[in-house]
C-alpha cells in the first residue's frame, strides 16, 4: 500500500530534501496528499504539479496561485496548515516548520493517532510533557528526524529503558568552535551562517553556532526516551560523523555513524519500520579514521545549562525558553543586539518567568506569547552595539 504522506516546510531544507527521496524512485511508496510552505508560492505550486498534491497550503498567503491545480485544494493562513490536514487525513506527516508554528500541526497529528515524523524539535521542546502523553494516549509513533535523535532511536531499538546508563549527544560545535571569546561581541550574521558540516535554515544555523539547538535537543531527549537530566551528555565532535551514541549500563556503547547527510534520517523515518535502498555516500572507516570528540564548555556554549534549568523548573519553561530565542535570533540576524546577547537576554527571560503547570495546548501558547513579549522589551536594552 502507498503512505500518504504530507509535508510540511515543503520548500525548505527538510521538506525538499524528502521530496528528493520521493521522486528518486518511490513514487509507488508515497502520495504526497499535502504540502505547506511559509511563503515561497512559485516553488510550493511546482511541487504541487509534480506530485499532484491533494491540498496546497501558503502561510504567508491569502489568495489562491493561479497556476495551482484545479485538483489541488488551496488554503492559507495558519489555520490553513490544519485545513488541509483535515482535507486529506495523511498517514504520516513530516513536520519541516521551523520554531513555535510547528507547535499546532505536531498536537493535530498525535491527537489522531497518526506517524508523527518530527524535524520542528520546538514541538517537544515547548510541549514535551503533554505531546508525550498525548501520543501515549492515542497510539500515535514520534519518529525523530534530528539525526542525534534518530541515531539515538536507532541505538535503543528493542532495548528498556532500564539499560540505558546514558547517551552522549553529539554536536560539531558551530562555525565559533576556536573563535577567541574576547571577539564574540564583533561575530556577525554572516558569519553566524556559516555552519562548517551542515546546510540548514537560518534560525537552525544560528542555534547550532549558540549551540542552543543543542540545549533543545537535551529537552526532547529528555521526553522521547524517558531520560532523567543526569542522564544526557553533550559532547563535541567536529567531523559530524557520528551522530550521537548510547551507553548501556554493563558498559556498552552503540553509536550510529555516516557521513553528514540529512537524506538518510528523513528515509529512515518515511519508511519505517522498514528500511529502504538508498544510493547515499557509504561512511568509509579509512577516510574517517580520525574522530575527535572534546568537551562542551558552558563558557563557550551557555545555552547548555538553560536546557537543564527549563527542566528543573518544569512546567512551561521550555516554551519560553524557546520563544525568547526565537526572538533574540531573530534580532539577531536583524543586526539590533550582539552575537551573546542572544543567550544572555534568553537566559534572563527563563530566569523571570515563574513556571505555570501545562494542562493544554492553550497553556503552551498563552506561555510562548509571554515569553516573546518579555523578550522584545528586554531587547530594547542590548540593541546593536550595547553589552550583553
Amino acid at each position: 500500500m502507498m503512505k500518504r504522506i504530507a509535508i510540511l516546510g515543503s520548500t525548505g531544507s527538510i521538506g525538499t530534501q524528502a521530496l528528493a527521496l520521493v521522486r528518486d524512485g518511490r513514487r509507488a511508496m508515497f502520495d504526497v496528499v499535502a504540502l505547506v510552505a511559509r511563503r515561497s508560492e512559485a516553488a510550493l505550486v511546482q511541487q504541487a504539479v509534480e506530485f499532484g498534491a491533494d491540498a496546497a497550503c501558503l502561510v504567508d498567503g491569502s489568495e489562491r496561485p493561479a497556476s495551482l491545480p484545479a485538483k489541488t485544494a488551496f488554503h492559507a493562513g495558519a489555520d490553513g496548515v490544519l485545513a488541509a490536514l483535515e482535507e486529506t487525513d495523511p498517514d504520516l506527516v513530516l513536520n519541516g516548520i521551523t520554531g513555535a508554528a510547528g507547535l499546532r500541526a505536531s498536537e493535530w497529528t498525535l491527537r489522531r493517532g497518526k506517524t508523527l515524523a518530527l524535524a520542528n524539535k520546538e514541538s517537544l521542546v515547548m510541549a514535551g510533557p503533554y505531546l508525550m502523553a498525548l501520543a501515549a494516549s492515542q497510539g500515535a509513533h514520534i519518529l525523530p528526524v534530528d539525526s542525534e535523535h534518530c541515531a539515538i532511536f536507532q541505538c535503543l531499538h528493542g532495548e528498556p529503558k532500564a539499560r540505558v546508563r546514558r547517551i552522549h549527544l553529539t554536536g560539531s560545535g558551530g562555525p565559533f568552535r576556536t573563535r577567541p571569546l574576547d571577539t564574540f561581541a564583533t561575530i556577525t550574521p554572516r558569519e553566524a551562517l556559516q555552519h562548517p558540516t551542515w546546510n540548514m535554515g537560518p534560525r537552525i544555523t544560528v542555534g547550532s553556532a549558540t549551540m542552543m539547538n543543542k540545549a533543545f535537543e537535551i529537552l526532547e531527549a529528555h521526553w522521547l526516551f524517558g531520560l532523567q537530566p543526569e542522564q544526557i551528555h553533550v559532547v563535541l565532535h567536529p567531523q559530524s560523523i557520528v551522530h550521537s551514541m548510547v551507553e548501556f549500563v554493563d558498559g556498552s556503547i552503540l553509536a550510529q555513524l555516516g557521513v553528514p547527510d540529512m537524506r538518510v534520517p528523513i528515509l529512515y523515518c518515511l519508511t519505517w519500520p522498514e528500511r529502504t535502498p538508498f544510493a547515499f555516500e557509504p561512511f568509509d572507516p579509512l577516510k574517517f579514521r580520525s574522530l575527535t570528540f572534546e568537551p562542551a564548555d558552558a563558557a563557550r556554549y551557555p545555552a547548555l545549562p538553560l536546557a537543564f534549568a527549563a527542566l528543573q523548573a518544569g512546567g512551561d519553561s521550555g516554551a519560553v525558553l524557546n520563544a525568547a530565542d526565537e526572538v533574540m535570533t531573530e534580532l539577531f540576524l536583524a543586526g539590533r543586539i550582539p552575537f551573546p546577547a542572544i543567550t544572555a537576554n534568553v537566559a534572563r527571560v527563563l530566569q523571570q518567568h515563574p513556571p505555570e503547570p501545562i494542562r493544554s495546548l492553550d497553556d503552551v501558547l498563552r506561555a510562548d506569547a509571554a515569553a516573546r513579549a518579555a523578550a522584545r522589551a528586554l531587547a530594547t536594552q542590548t540593541e546593536a552595539g550595547a553589552a550583553p
